[in-house]
């Protein structure tokens, strides 16, 4: 079964995986250039239930809240990247700029953002989460290692070359 749904089927396929009393995790983010901390933090979020669906940001989003350069890998390719990490069962892209949507209908039993979010009230979704007795969980972040420094990074090793 391919790991790229699409927000259409999510309910039925939701209700589908309710059935057989799994716990739902459910993370999102833009996940352009991976790197071993998003590795990290899809592994550890993953310890929290049985089933991982990752929201990840479609291109439009992206541009909504970062730039217009970003992001630099297209979001199918980014979908394809996600789709071979063995801790993610389910990816879903979400045209909004955030996940709420998402969040609404899955209901995850936990939610998890990484580490740098310091009060649940600042976890999107999180409200909505525990509304139900479903749980936010933080996840460790990797120091150092993030998209844009890899970005900065190869800009400061390629560019302005003599």
């Amino acid at each position: 079964m391919d790991k790229i749904i699409s927000i259409d089927i999510l309910p039925n396929f939701i209700s589908d995986i309710r059935k057989d009393s799994k716990k739902i995790v459910f993370t999102n983010g833009c996940f352009d250039l991976i790197h071993a901390g998003h590795i990290r933090y899809l592994k550890e979020a993953k310890t929290f239930g049985d089933i991982l669906i990752v929201g990840l940001n479609s291109d439009n989003s992206i541009k909504s809240f970062k730039d217009e350069k970003r992001p630099i890998i297209p979001e199918k390719e980014r979908a394809e990247v996600l789709s071979g990490i063995e801790y993610i069962d389910y990816i879903i892209i979400f045209n909004e700029d955030t996940p709420i949507k998402l969040i609404e209908i899955i209901k995850p039993d936990f939610i998890v953002k990484g580490g740098d979010y310091k009060k649940d009230a600042d976890v999107v979704g999180g409200d909505i989460v525990t509304s139900y007795n479903g749980i936010i969980k933080r996840a460790s972040l990797a120091e150092g290692i993030s998209t844009t420094y890899i970005i900065e990074k190869i800009l400061k090793l390629y560019c302005n070359r003599d």
